[in-house]
């Protein structure tokens, strides 16, 4: 490590990093010598994406003493792991609960029959009288939203009326 460039003396396994000995490249790819590393911090464990997209975990320990330093790396490539990790991510990986989504559906199937209902009556709910009150009511039937599960309760809600009416409505209704 010591001579400018610091050569490649020995290496097994170069098609991981695709160097030579002799070779000046670091383990990026790069001939020009990087005035930022630490010679004297071992490396380890870390990533690194070669030119050619691979992912290497790299670790570089430095050996020194009186009259020499090297540096001892390891490279080992771990893209066809990141790969299959991503594939095993995604094949694992889950929204919510099936029983949660299925009611999030449901409600957001009713929230959107309501508003459509809403929308046929042409007016806000503040504004409707008794009567447009039938009337969306009966257009929520007509469209099945009491068949889902604590519909009275959303609807009494979104027209700001008590259950006990919108039972009314539907018993008036029949």
């Amino acid at each position: 490590m010591s001579v400018p460039n610091h050569p490649i003396i020995y290496i097994s396994n170069g098609q991981v990093s695709s160097r030579k000995i002799g070779s000046t490249e670091d383990i990026y790819g790069n001939i020009s010598a990087s005035e930022d590393i630490d010679l004297d911090k071992d490396y380890v464990n870390h990533l690194v994406i070669s030119k050619r997209g691979q992912r290497i975990k790299s670790s570089t320990f430095h050996l020194k003493g009186e009259d020499y330093h090297y540096a001892f790396g390891i490279n080992f490539d771990i893209t066809d792991f990141y790969e299959f990790h991503k594939l095993q991510d995604d094949f694992l990986k889950v929204s919510t609960e099936l029983h949660e989504a299925i009611k999030e559906d449901s409600s957001n199937e009713l929230s959107s029959i309501f508003d459509n209902c809403l929308e046929h009556i042409g007016k806000p709910v503040e504004r409707l009288n008794r009567a447009d009150r039938l009337r969306l009511i009966s257009l929520l039937k007509e469209q099945n939203a009491f068949s889902f599960q604590k519909s009275v309760p959303y609807i009494s809600e979104r027209l700001n009326l008590s259950r006990n009416t919108i039972y009314k409505y539907i018993r008036e209704l029949e």
